[in-house]
């Protein structure tokens, strides 16, 4: 994604340090861009659990470079010492967030790489450092992919309404910032963009971090997509006057049966989108397939946040990022995370792999390697 004309990624090794992995603090998006050193496995795990950065497909690549930097410190004194040390590191990152199953699988799978490279120290780190850089060239690849295989869906419905622009709304932000790069929901969007379709994007604010109305507006702008930032309780208004062409979200878990776990919201957005005889489609990278579960209402938890992100909303003021209190001080709050939006109200989803229906089935089609 380009920055003010820069390219950039979401998570990098800093040039000429290994040592540090830097990140775009996204808390200070749109207002500001900061780019924050990470050095220990304590600041990986509060860029995750605070929210330095978020979306799948990031939080699964931070957690494979915290690894990493687990590895560069830890103990050298013997193989089991190291491998404990790389334990103990993963637990910590895998606690952060337990709704995203790229977190997990980022974590399971460095631990597994750096086994099986060996006794020899030197080696295991070397592992740790391509294992994690190969994470993140892999997630911004099936990214660009599925945005290949997603464009298919908007140029069929520009070709149908003989050019006019389309209409997609999508919820939370499941663009380039929730990745590597391209983003999932939106790389389709950024395909047909590029290729000259006329799209534009309904972005929904998505309370109570406000993620649509912060960054997938921002990163839109910055790519030059026209879109319009909504209240999210416009999206079933919009559909019913037909306004919106389609919908595409991403997940931060979706079981191989089909059940999405998305931003909170997601759910009352798919029920709009059947009501009203709009597809919605949900976009993911393989990575963020739970291929263990097959319930998701009784078996994808559900991360509740602190009330505080309910009862205060930050916003730039006077040049300065400040939060204000919306609430009766007193009035407690509940902050669900995520909803789970079943497999029977999704038209489809868009892998890098192709689209296919939100179901077994479906899904063990394209990667039957999974059955």
């Amino acid at each position: 994604m380009n920055v003010h004309g820069k390219h950039h990624r979401t998570i990098w090794l800093k040039k000429d340090d290994p040592n540090v992995v830097q990140i775009i603090d996204q808390r200070h998006i749109p207002h500001h861009f900061v780019i924050e050193n990470l050095v220990t496995v304590e600041q990986f795990a509060q860029a995750i659990r605070d929210m330095h950065v978020r979306g799948a497909g990031l939080i699964g690549a931070t957690a494979g470079f915290g690894m990493y930097i687990a590895a560069l410190h830890a103990p050298k004194s013997s193989p089991q010492a190291f491998m404990a040390a790389l334990v103990e590191a993963g637990e910590t990152l895998k606690a952060t967030r337990p709704t995203a199953v790229n977190l997990a699988w980022a974590v399971d799978r460095q631990l597994k790489a750096v086994e099986d490279a060996g006794d020899e120290i030197d080696a295991r780190v070397q592992t740790a450092r391509e294992t994690a850089q190969a994470i993140a060239d892999e997630d911004a690849d099936f990214c660009r992919r599925l945005g290949e295989h997603g464009k298919a869906i908007i140029k069929e419905i520009s070709k149908n309404k003989k050019g006019e622009p389309v209409n997609v709304l999508t919820h939370c932000n499941a663009g380039w910032l929730a990745f590597v790069d391209y983003g999932s929901a939106t790389a389709p969007i950024y395909a047909a963009h590029d290729e000259g379709i006329a799209v534009h994007v309904w972005v929904d604010e998505t309370r109570p971090r406000n993620q649509g109305a912060r960054l997938t507006a921002w990163e839109l702008g910055q790519h030059g997509v026209p879109h319009t930032v909504i209240a999210d309780n416009v999206g079933g208004h919009l559909m019913q006057h037909g306004m919106v062409d389609v919908v595409i979200t991403g997940t931060d878990r979706t079981l191989y049966t089909g059940d999405v776990a998305n931003k909170i919201g997601t759910y009352l957005k798919a029920l709009a989108a059947r009501d009203n005889g709009v597809p919605f489609y949900v976009a993911l990278p393989s990575s963020s397939f739970d291929w263990e579960h097959r319930d998701g209402l009784k078996e994808i938890p559900i991360e509740q946040r602190g009330a505080h992100e309910v009862k205060y909303i930050r916003g730039l003021h006077d040049g300065k990022i400040v939060q204000v209190l919306l609430t009766p001080e007193e009035s407690p709050a509940a902050n669900y995370a995520f909803d789970v939006t079943p497999a029977r109200l999704v038209t489809g989803l868009i892998t890098e792999r192709g689209i296919c229906p939100a179901s077994e089935e479906g899904v063990l089609a394209l990667y039957p390697e999974k059955r």
